[in-house]
């Protein structure tokens, strides 16, 4: 079992750490919010439900209603607790048809990372960047490492660098990969400024 440090927070890291299901919710979870929180939300949510580890067929077929309350708190799993309930089910229910509900055989017999990366891409909520992100995670901190799995993560899978989450291993990191992303969005406006 991996031990990851992603949230800071001990509970929401070993889960993390033991539950592929509550990482891969993590990941979904981390857009327009803070990433921390984002990677806490397995945990709230399994803290919710009154589960020690969090089950797709459950969620899959919870009442959606009710899946939302859990969402909504307080505090919230997600600043958009609706949609990311909603979006949380969808990916569950891809696991139950395709992986029988078990999210750690999305990568279990990838052949390599181009696959994996393509199967990555194939879940809800999971566009190009953040399925690149997930791999050089899964391949930094999870030990799942098939054959191209740093050329196939891009500049998120490579040694030593700071740029998203894979690379959080302590405060330290945490800092560095936040100054990264600040560095990045400021350049990114700066450009739109020149532009016009």
């Amino acid at each position: 079992m991996p031990t990851l440090r992603l949230t800071q927070d001990d509970a929401a890291d070993e889960l993390l750490g033991r539950d592929p299901l509550a990482l891969l919710i993590g990941m979904l979870l981390d857009q327009q919010f803070p990433m921390e929180r984002a990677f806490a939300g397995p945990r709230l949510l399994a803290d919710r439900l009154g589960v020690g580890t969090l089950d797709a067929t459950a969620i899959a077929t919870a009442d959606p209603e009710h899946l939302a309350r859990v969402f909504q708190g307080p505090p919230a799993v997600h600043r958009y607790p609706g949609s990311m309930a909603a979006r949380t089910q969808d990916l569950c229910r891809l696991l139950v048809e395709r992986y029988d509900g078990r999210a750690e055989r999305l990568w279990a017999d990838a052949p390599d990372g181009a696959t994996l990366l393509r199967r990555v891409g194939e879940l809800p909520g999971f566009g190009a960047q953040k399925s690149k992100i997930f791999l050089a995670l899964l391949g930094k901190q999870y030990g799942v490492t098939p054959a191209g799995w740093r050329e196939a993560a891009g500049e998120y899978g490579e040694e030593g660098s700071r740029r998203s989450v894979a690379d959080i291993t302590d405060p330290g990191s945490l800092a560095e990969v936040r100054a990264h992303k600040q560095a990045v969005k400021q350049a990114a406006k700066e450009a739109r400024a020149a532009r016009g």
